[in-house]
């Protein structure tokens, strides 16, 4: 019997709630929500970047009630909306139970960027993607937790590779309409408008509000016409321009986003900068409380006792540096508020405070006025001490006090469909309730609860889904194949070779081509026709970087006109979707940085959830997670002084690790061609690998040793 049709009252409740839910990401790491939205114009989902509000526009108000109208649909939209108001209504969070005064007065979390999905591309790399998942993961926690940063109308630049092979970059206008935002209002309706102060001008700007499950994330905007054109353009890209541009930046961002927070009455216990691009936020506090009485010292001690400040940067040209006369610029009518000296301000982001000729460093000036300092691994917090020991005289290294915080990722946020369909079969309904703990990934490692032969035919479907992918892609991409050629394009990649992924920053110092320095026997390892080896490639140099571009164009090169045609490939414009892709279907993620400069690295802790192993040197996080069990190690973990000797020593461990462990393993096939000591690897990447290094864990520490001033 045919079921009633919705009333005009239960339709206008559906179309509401799929509204409000498209404008929260949430929907990014729920898979009910993605398959919605999927279903309702796949063409706009697969083509504008997975974007709920673009799908949404695609459809008419009429076409939308139609579709409403059927009654499965519908159930299924009720079920998610059920699921989202419950999620953004639990009060019986960990925060709740933990840590429930950072509820009233939230932690203020300043980061240049923030990688949250690809729809919003505001993010450069590993730095804004960290800042994204932590985002989600303080959601989950129910933490007390607000974010600025700021709203690139032109985001991060999209990649091309034209006919030498070359990297270009091409800009695409952000439109706030069809973007999971929303713009903050004042109490007349109208956008809030805030001003500071930058040079000699009065700089007026906006922003935008990112809903990310229960958090709120402020994205600043110059983009008024009130303002000249010079300051409009600060939020035009992410670290865009020059030195002047970039400090004018980061003075919206610190100064402008402790304005923000004042105008909307958002009292903060703790400022949380990520990286020292927000750390002018430090010098807005003091003036603060200047401006109330204090003293200087005084206001330096007490901003020092809010505020807290994460290194991520082993490199000494990843921090900051300005000269006085660029600082005497930036902050010319801005510093007459604090009540001190030039040389006392300029002191305070120098080691050696009178020492005229020394650049003013943002992450000095965090390091001074920060209760707490730390790094992203432990590794990279033992480097930390030893880089900033000047500052710290009479200390020894071992109590220079730079702690550290490994890094971790959301993991429901990266996990792919087929495998967040595959837990939910085999763990229930309740899956993501639980997948954070150590529990979930004994049981899922437990052969009595997946067979091997289920884990191999998941490993099958996942790397099926990523050559087809590359195969799409390739063809997008436009490398004027003949047509002739497209023969041979369907036929690229092999869906039974063993599949090794490098995808990430083109810094020089991450070492791309490093395999390929073993070049002749690389190419007998890829035509091996019983043990075949195949590569995919993807990442970005930074515009400026024109030695990350040439390793980009030499692998470009390699994959097109040598004997590796056919087994590599390199996949343009490298963002949070194509990675997703990757970090699933690989079997192997290749990570081979100059030791020690790989502050933490999240690319292969996205793997691990997949059945994707990591093969890495021992830097960063690898250096904690692996035991011998769970992946594969290039060398050991010491490295040589000389960077020509370390080179040359990684190129020889990583072929040795390839050769003598990674393809012999994948290779080793039982009667029913299954590889069970392979498969036995990944049981333990589950087990040890995939509940430690998550963003769950990773906020919970920050809360417990870092937000509640313990």
């Amino acid at each position: 019997m045919a079921k009633k049709p919705l009333t005009n009252e239960e339709l206008n409740e559906l179309v509401a709630g799929l509204h409000r839910l498209s404008r929260n990401l949430w929907w990014t790491w729920d898979q009910g929500a993605q398959e919605l939205f999927s279903e309702l114009s796949p063409r706009a989902w697969q083509n504008l970047y997975h974007n709920s509000v673009a799908v949404l526009h695609e459809l008419s108000d009429y076409e939308l009630r139609a579709r409403l109208q059927d009654q499965y649909l519908a159930e299924r939209v009720r079920l998610v909306l059920k699921a989202f108001d419950a999620y953004m209504g639990d009060t019986a969070t960990w925060t709740h139970k933990n840590a429930a005064k950072l509820k009233a007065n939230p932690v203020a979390y300043f980061s240049a960027e923030f990688g949250f999905h690809e729809t919003l591309p505001i993010a450069a790399g590993g730095l804004g993607v960290l800042a994204g998942d932590h985002t989600k993961s303080a959601s989950d926690l129910g933490l007390g937790f607000v974010g600025i940063s700021l709203f690139y109308r032109e985001g991060y630049f999209q990649q091309a590779i034209d006919h030498n092979n070359w990297q270009t970059e091409f800009y695409n206008l952000l439109n706030p309409k069809n973007l999971p935002i929303e713009p903050v209002l004042d109490d007349t309706g109208e956008p809030l408008v805030c001003q500071v102060e930058i040079g000699m001008n009065q700089v007026s700007f906006r922003a935008w509000r990112v809903n990310v499950g229960r958090v709120p994330v402020y994205l600043l905007d110059a983009d008024l016409a009130k303002n000249e054109q010079h300051f409009r353009d600060l939020t035009l890209r992410v670290y865009g321009g020059d030195s002047t541009t970039r400090i004018m930046q980061e003075v919206l961002l610190g100064i402008g986003g402790v304005k923000l927070l004042r105008a909307m009455g958002i009292a903060p216990s703790t400022f949380h900068m990520n990286e020292g691009h927000a750390a002018f936020l430090t010098l807005e506090l003091i003036r603060e409380k200047t401006a109330a009485g204090k003293t200087f010292q005084e206001a330096c001690t007490e901003t020092r006792a809010q505020c807290l400040f994460t290194t991520h940067t082993p490199v000494e040209a990843g921090h900051d540096r300005f000269s006085p006369s660029l600082m005497d610029y930036a902050l010319q009518r801005y510093r007459t508020g604090l009540t001190v000296s030039t040389s006392e301000l300029l002191g305070l982001g120098r080691v050696h405070p009178q020492d005229q000729s020394e650049l003013f460093c943002m992450t000095v000036l965090a390091l001074k006025l920060s209760r707490a300092a730390n790094g992203v691994s432990e590794l990279h917090g033992r480097v930390s001490r030893h880089m900033w020991q000047s500052l710290y005289p009479g200390k020894a290294v071992e109590q220079v006090p730079i702690g550290h915080i490994t890094n971790g990722i959301h993991l429901p946020g990266w996990m792919k469909g087929p495998m967040r369909q595959f837990l939910r079969r085999k763990a229930g309904e309740d899956w993501e309730e639980q997948v954070n703990s150590e529990a979930f990934w004994q049981k899922m490692a437990d052969p009595a609860v997946l067979s091997d032969e289920e884990i191999w035919a998941l490993r099958y479907r996942l790397r099926r889904e990523l050559i087809e992918f590359c195969r799409r892609r390739l063809l997008i991409q436009g490398q004027r194949l003949t047509q002739g050629d497209y023969i041979v394009f369907d036929a690229l990649l092999n869906p039974d070779a063993l599949t090794i992924g490098f995808a990430r920053r083109f810094a020089t110092y991450k070492r791309a081509p490093l395999i390929f320095q073993q070049m002749e026997n690389i190419v007998r390892l890829c035509h091996d026709k019983s043990r075949p080896v195949q590569f995919i490639f993807a990442g970005k140099a930074h515009p400026r970087d024109d030695d990350g571009k040439r390793y980009i164009q030499h692998v470009i090169h390699l994959s097109k006109y040598t004997e590796l045609k056919g087994s590599l490939v390199f996949i343009e414009n490298y963002d949070i979707h194509v990675a997703r892709q990757m970090v699933s279907g690989c079997d192997i993620w290749l990570n081979n940085p100059r030791r020690p400069l790989e502050a933490s690295g999240t690319s292969g802790m996205k793997a691990g959830c997949h059945g994707c192993m990591n093969l890495s040197i021992l830097d960063g996080w690898w250096r904690e997670g692996y035991d011998g069990t769970n992946g594969f190690a290039i060398g050991d973990d010491t490295h040589p002084a000389s960077v020509e000797e370390q080179d040359r020593l990684d190129s020889v461990n990583l072929f040795k690790s390839l050769t003598e462990q990674v393809i012999p393993l994948f290779y080793q096939r039982d009667a029913q061609g299954i590889p069970r000591q392979w498969i036995q690897r990944i049981r333990r990447t589950f087990e040890t690998l995939v509940p430690q290094f998550t963003t769950d864990r990773m906020v919970k520490e920050y809360a417990q040793k870092y937000y509640l001033g313990k």
